[in-house]
Formats: C-alpha cells, structure tokens, sequence
C-alpha cells in the first residue's frame, strides 16, 4: 500500500459520520515532523500530549503515532521536489485526523503551498483559529485578556483558489479583452469601467455551498459555548463586492434562519423584538424608525419594505422567540472586514465566533494571534467532513532549528485543539491548564521570556514541554 512508510501495528482508523468523527480508544494519527524548528517542536509536542493522555485516561485510551512526511524531509526521503508523496496523501486519507509541524514553501516544484494544497487535496473547508489569552504572556494590548475567539476562515475559496494568470500573458491578455469589449460593458451597473490593459488578474469565487457549509460548523461550534459566547459574526467587505463577500453574507443569514430557525436570531430580529418588549403597543413604523437608521430619508417603497419586515419578524417570530427567548438563542451578525479589525481592538468581548472567507481569516487570525501573544501561541485546524488537520500557525524559522529553544506553544496547542476534536476534552484540559500554569509561573521560551517584565530566564523547547506536564497536578 505504501512505497516507505509503514502504519503502527497497533490501532484503529477514525472514521466519520455525518461530517463528525467517530475516535476509537487507540487512534492511529499520522504526524508531520515540519520543517526547519519542526525538528524541536514536535518532539515537545509529542511529549506534552502523550503525557496528557496517560494522566487523564490512565492507559484506558492512547494514541499509535504514526510517521509521514511533507516539506524538506520528505524530499530526502522520496526524492527531489517530492514535497507531498502520495504515500502521505494516502496515509492523511486513510487514518482522518492528522497533526503538522510548519512547512517549508516548495522552490521549483510546481506547488505554491503545502499547506494550500493540503486543504484543497482534503476539501478541508473550515480553517480554525482559537485566540485566547492565557495569563501572564506578555502582549502589546492593555486588555488582551478580553479577547476569546474562534475565527472559522472558508479555506478552499476566494483568491486562495489561485486562479489567476500574469500580466502579458495570452490568456491573461484575451480575458481582459473580452471583459473590457463584451461582459462590463453588457453590465450596465459597471457604467464605463476598463481594465487596464497592462494588468495581472485574478478571479475570486465565492460560492453558496462553500460559504453555507463554513457557517454551519460555525453556529454548530457556537452551540456548544457557554451562553454568553453563543455569537456568530459573519465577517465580510460586502459594501463593496456585493455579490461575493456581500453575497458570503446574505447566505450565513439564510442559512441561520432556515437550517437553524429554532436555535438562531438575527441581531436585527433581535431589535425587533426588543423594541416589541420594551413596548408593547408599538406601532410597525416606529419598530421599524428605530432599527432602520436614516429611516425618515428612505423612500416611501423602502420605508414600507421596512415596515413589511417589522411586520414578518413578528408574526413569525414572537411565539418562539419573543418575550426574552431570543437572548438564549445563538446571536447572528454581521460586520465589514475594515471595521472588525478595529473593533477587535477596541472592543473585544462583544466577539465570540467570526466566520469569514479565505483573505479575510488570513488577515484577522493573524492580528487576533498578534493581541494574545503572537504566533508562537497560535493554534490552527483545517477541518472538512472527513479529514481534519491540526498544525502549527507560523513558519519554519529555520535559523532557530535544532537548538532547543523555539516556542512549540502552537503546535501543541494546535494539539490541544485535536483532542478536543476528537472528544477527548480531558486531555485536553489538562494541556490547557499546564500551558496556563507554566506561563503564569514565568516558564516559557526565549521569545516570551524576554518580553516579561522583569525578563525570567528562558526555558528550553524541551523543558517548556516539561513544565506543561509538571503542571498537571496543580
């Protein structure tokens, strides 16, 4: 089956149902060591989650690792620009929950992105970012300890699809032609918008089951957060690209009040039926004055639009979610791209669970990641029906490899992420509470060390993973 690999002998496959895994008590997981500080983070990881798993079930359940290979390793193994052999597509396809360290950018082999490419292999859809403040990591926010988010970023749409071609070339020259001389000027709404002639172009789709199926894990994962956290903000610059990122909206909300009537309400239904609660005899256009901004300089055919949904929301509504249910209802909502980015800043704990597309999730995990301590602290899942993947969050870093000293803090939490996935929530608190304990203690690696006030002697990787472990009975 495979050419140079070979499975544990001990073990059983996850399986799937219904886009949800079914975990034996001892999992075979194949592993990605990474490139550059792979080579130092996960033999840390590796260590930190065994011993999680041993303290929490005893022996009762254990994970068979299970060795593949991507990136830099895998070409001394299969071979030049051999970056993703079959035998590790096949062993990911096989065994369902898979965890790698940072890859390498391929140079010269004909793949942009491991990490792309692995996503888009799997039909993984569902990239997801956690960002959580753990006390006593030192970060640039006054406030970081406001911030707890999910961020669920569409992984398989948007420009991350790739499609584009360079300036000059023939086919890039004969679609802009027939876009300038055919398709914008049939499209009266463009009005006399050219395409440079001299320009490199792209193509960014955005689809109905892509964006529906995103938002769905979404409201699924909001479920089962604590009430105060039961928040989805679909994240979108849909002012401006209406029928893409605008349109990526539009779905989440269908989505929301279709699929998930009984548990859902828009934050715009909310204001309707507040105003409602608050009074009871108001009249349809003064609910409709106070949710609509600018009401009075609306048109009198919008005002009545207006005045119609006020009137929908409440006849179908009321009964189930009037009265104050709605306030333990999963809350849906929407905010622009630009503004969220500010607002993460500015007001953090109104966010719980933001669910975007690709370019999107790209930008916000990162600055998210950037208020709670970087990176370094980062966890990332590439999640679809039948395949999931955990990894690291930051790159190679391949001048700090093989000297004990980088932070594997994403990477095992990213492992974090994994048991929670599988259902082993044991585990995975105790690596949560080991991480916790180890920072507030001052035990961390050379990139948080010297950042705390007063500065602590750095820990190495290794020894990191050892403090995390040596937490576990506080």
């Amino acid at each position: 089956m495979y050419e140079k690999i070979t499975p544990p002998n001990i073990g059983s496959q996850i399986t799937f149902e219904n886009g949800e895994p079914i975990v034996p008590d001892n999992p075979i997981i194949p592993f990605i060591r990474g490139d550059g500080t792979g080579i130092d983070i996960w033999p840390a990881t590796q260590m930190a989650i065994d011993a999680a798993v041993q303290t929490a079930y005893n022996g009762k359940r254990q994970i068979s690792w299970f060795k593949i290979y991507a990136g830099d390793e895998a070409c001394e193994v299969y071979g030049t620009y051999q970056y993703l052999p079959q035998d590790t597509l096949l062993a990911i396809k096989t065994y369902g929950v898979a965890i790698k360290g940072p890859l390498t950018t391929p140079v010269g082999g004909g793949i942009r992105s491991l990490n792309v490419a692995l996503r888009q292999i799997n039909d993984l859809y569902a990239c997801v970012r956690p960002c959580r403040y753990y006390p006593g990591t030192p970060s640039p926010h006054k406030n970081p300890e406001k911030l707890d988010v999910i961020i669920y970023r569409e992984n398989t749409e948007d420009i991350y699809l790739g499609i584009e071609w360079r300036q000059g070339s023939e086919i890039g020259d004969r679609l802009i032609e027939l876009l300038n001389d055919e398709l914008i000027p049939a499209t009266p709404e463009h009005g006399n918008k050219r395409i440079p002639l001299d320009s490199g172009i792209g193509i960014k789709p955005i689809s109905k089951h892509g964006s529906q199926r995103l938002v769905r894990r979404a409201i699924k994962h909001a479920l089962r957060l604590p009430k105060p956290k039961q928040t989805v903000t679909l994240v979108h610059k849909g002012n401006i690209m209406k029928y893409t990122e605008g349109a990526f909206r539009d779905w989440g909300y269908e989505l929301a009040t279709t699929e998930f009537r009984a548990e859902c309400v828009t934050e715009r239904e909310s204001w309707i039926l507040s105003n409602k609660e608050r009074d009871p005899d108001i009249t349809l256009e003064a609910n409709a004055r106070q949710i609509e901004p600018g009401y009075s300089a609306l048109t009198p055919q919008k005002q009545a639009q207006v005045c119609q949904e006020v009137e929908t929301v409440l006849n179908e509504l009321w009964q189930t979610h009037g009265n104050r249910q709605w306030q333990d209802k999963v809350m849906v909502n929407d905010r622009i791209a630009d503004s969220i980015f500010q607002q993460l800043q500015t007001r953090p704990d109104e966010y719980s669970i933001l669910a975007t597309m690709n370019l999107n999730g790209d930008y916000l995990s990162d600055a998210a990641a950037a208020i709670v301590g970087g990176l370094g602290m980062g966890p990332g899942a590439n999640i679809g029906d039948e395949c999931a993947i955990f990894e690291a969050t930051h790159g190679t870093a391949p001048k700090h490899a093989g000297l004990d000293r980088i932070n594997p803090g994403s990477l095992i939490l990213s492992g974090v992420m994994m048991l929670e996935y599988m259902g082993w929530q044991e585990a995975a608190d105790l690596l949560k509470q080991g991480i916790g304990a180890a920072i507030a203690n001052g035990e961390v690696t050379y990139d948080l060390a010297r950042l705390m006030d007063p500065p602590v002697e750095p820990l190495k990787c290794s020894e990191f993973a050892q403090a995390i472990i040596k937490h576990f009975k506080d």
